[in-house]
This record gives structure tokens, C-alpha cells and sequence, in this order.
């Protein structure tokens, strides 16, 4: 048996060192592009230019938009994400009729891949032939169409909303999960005691509750804090830089403008954010146990 382990291990170290490469190369090669100036690779051309990609970046309005789009838009979506989450997941964990068919109904804009999601929203919020605008305008609620995406005060409004609508499932998932784990006699020793339902989700549920609370707020915000499909393609980044994320910043660096270095450095100051806010998360997730 020893033996048969022993040779076991030695075949999977080829595709565990794939796997590493994989994993690590990319880091690594994005790190040291940072460090660099006007190449675009780590192996011929490289120059070593210090920390000039970062402190451009930081006297770079453009990039200071983007990031201040970041964090406004994660700042708003994912309390609003988290209360409408729980009482989804409040509702889901009752037992009636069709509860199966409503959980389908729940988790299917979860379910749809987000570019799609925005190329159908990006249709109804069109400002001539969106449905939106027809019923504001049949029914007299609006004299003019709305600009929907088109306007700077409603871009990021209606980006929010349509990540409202798709990832507030994602978070009653992971709460319900966590619903389920809480044992019912709980529940009725606190009606044998005359506890009313607001009592009972004050003092019992969402005590409890905070675990799957601090998990799924991690998790969204991490998730959050890189979005990049839904401005892509469903505002492009407009009007002007208004709906920019940083994802989608380095992204048009790289890509666009093909500066390798810049964009690299905006992704790294993007990583170590989402690092911090996680540290932050988990310690307070380790305190409140």
C-alpha cells in the first residue's frame, strides 16, 4: 500500500506543477509588470521602473474615477443585496405550496451569465424602445423619455439596480443555507415563552444568522469590488467615465491602449483592496465567534 501511494503521488506531481504554473504564473508576471516600464513582457525588453506605474496612477483622474465608481457601487449594492437577501431566504425557509417552483423562480437571474443579463437590460432601459420608458410614458408618468443609460445621475443607478436584481439571489442562497442550520426547537421553546416573530429574528435568527451574514457579505463584495461584465456590456463605462469600474479600467489600459505596466499596477492596487476588505471581514467574522 505504501508503494502503490508513493507512485500514486509521484503522478500527480506533473499535473500539480501544470496547475501551480497556471495559478502562479500569472501573478507573478502581473506583479513584476507593474514594476516595469513599456514592455509587455517579463522574458526580453523589461525595464525596471520602480514604483512610477503606482504613483502615476494615483495623479491619474481617470483611474481615481474608476476607483471611487468601485467603491460607491459595492458600498450601495451589497446592504441593499444583504436585506433583500435575507428576506428572501426568510420566505424560502417556510413551508408552503410551490415552494420549489418559487426557489426556481428565485435563483433563475442568479442563474443567467451576467453579460446576458445586461445585454437584456441594456433593451429595456433603452431610452426609444425600452420598456421602461413605454409604460412611464403610456401611463402618463413621464412627459419625456428617460436616458436611462445615457445620463450620468442614472448609469450607475441602473447598473445598481440590475445588480440588485441578479445577485440578491446569490445572497439568499448562502442565507438560507444558513437558516436551515438553526434547529427549530429553538424557535418553539421561544413561543412556549411567548416570543413574537420580531423578538425571535432580533434575539435568535440573526444572531445565529451572522456567520452566514459575514460569509455571504465577504463573498459579494469580493465579488463586487472586480465586477466587470456588467458595466462592459451593459453602459460601457458611460456616459464619459461615470459607470467605469476598475476592472474595466485595467482592462482598457491593457487591452486598449496596450500599456501592460498601467494596467497591471491598477490591478494589483485592486487586489490589495480586495485583500484588506477580506482580512477585515474575516477578523471580524473571528471576533464575533
Amino acid at each position: 500500500m505504501k508503494q502503490a501511494n508513493r507512485a500514486g503521488r509521484f503522478f500527480l506531481v506533473p499535473a500539480l506543477l501544470i496547475i501551480a504554473f497556471v495559478l502562479l504564473f500569472p501573478i507573478i508576471q502581473t506583479i513584476v509588470l507593474s514594476f516595469g516600464r513599456n514592455s509587455t513582457s517579463i522574458f526580453y525588453d523589461y525595464e525596471f521602473a520602480g514604483l512610477a506605474n503606482y504613483q502615476r496612477l494615483l495623479k491619474t483622474p481617470r483611474f481615481i474615477t474608476s476607483l471611487n465608481n468601485t467603491i460607491v457601487f459595492t458600498a450601495v449594492t451589497v446592504p441593499i443585496e444583504l436585506v433583500v437577501g435575507i428576506g428572501l431566504a426568510l420566505v424560502l425557509n417556510r413551508q408552503f405550496r410551490g415552494k420549489g417552483l418559487v426557489r426556481m423562480a428565485v435563483l433563475f437571474p442568479w442563474a443567467l451569465p451576467t453579460a446576458l443579463n445586461a445585454l437584456i437590460w441594456r433593451w429595456m432601459f433603452n431610452t426609444e424602445f425600452g420598456l421602461f420608458n413605454s409604460i412611464l410614458t403610456d401611463t402618463g408618468l413621464a412627459v419625456e423619455r428617460i436616458n436611462w443609460l445615457g445620463a450620468i445621475p442614472t448609469a450607475m443607478a441602473s447598473m445598481m439596480f440590475v445588480s440588485i436584481w441578479k445577485t440578491s439571489s446569490f445572497m439568499a442562497l448562502l442565507l438560507l443555507a444558513g437558516l436551515q442550520t438553526i434547529p427549530d426547537d429553538l424557535y418553539e421553546a421561544g413561543n412556549v415563552d411567548g416570543t413574537n416573530r420580531w423578538t425571535a429574528f432580533r434575539h435568535l435568527t440573526l444572531p445565529l444568522l451572522r456567520p452566514a451574514i459575514m460569509v455571504s457579505v465577504l463573498l459579494r463584495t469580493m465579488d463586487a469590488m472586480r465586477t466587470f461584465e456588467l458595466p462592459f456590456n451593459l453602459t460601457d463605462g458611460g456616459p464619459l467615465t461615470s459607470t467605469e469600474t476598475l476592472s474595466l479600467y485595467s482592462y482598457r489600459a491593457i487591452f486598449q491602449y496596450v500599456n501592460f505596466n498601467l494596467g497591471s499596477a491598477a490591478i494589483i492596487i485592486q487586489f490589495i483592496i480586495i485583500l484588506a476588505i477580506s482580512i477585515i471581514y474575516i477578523f471580524t467574522l473571528r471576533s464575533a465567534d
